[in-house]
């Protein structure tokens, strides 16, 4: 992940070069009056602006995959905005405030990978990660983030997307079918997990064995097609994941 770091004070500026050291290949970005505190913090790697910082956001938006700002929460949704696409474009977005003491994730939390970036930054600094998505709250399965950390690729509309997790979240039965790929993607999902599954997941090892219309959501994972007669019963609440050939 290509980061940028964007701090727009002195002390905010210092808290910048340990976010740096702590994210290879991490950019520090900073007005040009403090030229000199931003290469202290991070030589080599910082890079001064002038004007306002919300100039800097559309290309900070082209060219990076994650933003860290050292800037207010509010300042920050009110400088992003204007510039919002989609969840499976934008960049991931975390705040931290100038004490260090939380890491905020704002924007594309999943796919994004900002959650993970906050978990990450909250370890590197003795920070707080403040996760607000009801999935990692509750650590209870990301449907959009099962099997990444193994390279696993999925297959569902938004609207697929969207009511699987609003089932998986809000308690509903949810059907998972693992045929094919590792088992071991629980403890390291989304951060990773230290409580059992959720209980409102059932496991099956084949399709067949599901009755889709007692199950609100039914997550395939497997490398075959899907059944002819299955495609329309699923319709609309299927999400299909295929796990790569290590995976």
């Amino acid at each position: 992940m290509k980061v940028a770091v964007v701090s727009i004070t002195r002390h905010g500026i210092a808290l910048g070069g340990k976010v740096v050291a702590a994210l290879p290949g991490a950019q520090l970005f900073a007005p040009e009056k403090f030229a000199a505190e931003a290469e202290a913090a991070a030589p080599g790697a910082a890079h001064c602006y002038v004007g306002k910082v919300g100039d800097q956001v559309p290309a900070l938006f082209a060219a990076f995959d994650g933003i860290v700002a050292i800037v207010s929460l509010g300042a920050v949704v009110r400088l992003i905005a204007p510039h919002l696409r989609g969840k499976e474009t934008d960049p991931a977005v975390v705040v931290i405030d100038e004490a260090g003491q939380f890491a905020i994730p704002v924007l594309s939390g999943h796919l994004g990978g900002a959650n993970a970036l906050a978990g990450h930054l909250a370890t590197a600094l003795g920070a707080t990660p403040v996760l607000t998505t009801a999935s990692d709250a509750r650590q209870t399965l990301a449907v959009d983030l099962l099997g990444r950390e193994l390279g696993w690729t999925f297959e569902a509309t938004h609207g697929e997307l969207v009511r699987a997790s609003a089932a998986v979240v809000n308690d509903e039965p949810v059907a998972l079918v693992q045929e094919a790929g590792s088992h071991d993607w629980w403890t390291r999902h989304a951060n990773g997990r230290s409580v059992p599954l959720p209980a409102n997941l059932q496991c099956f090892t084949r399709l067949e064995d599901v009755d889709p219309d007692r199950f609100a959501a039914v997550l395939w994972i497997s490398t075959r097609a899907l059944p002819a007669d299955y495609a329309a019963r699923l319709a609309g609440k299927r999400i299909i994941y295929r796990p790569g050939s290590s995976a």
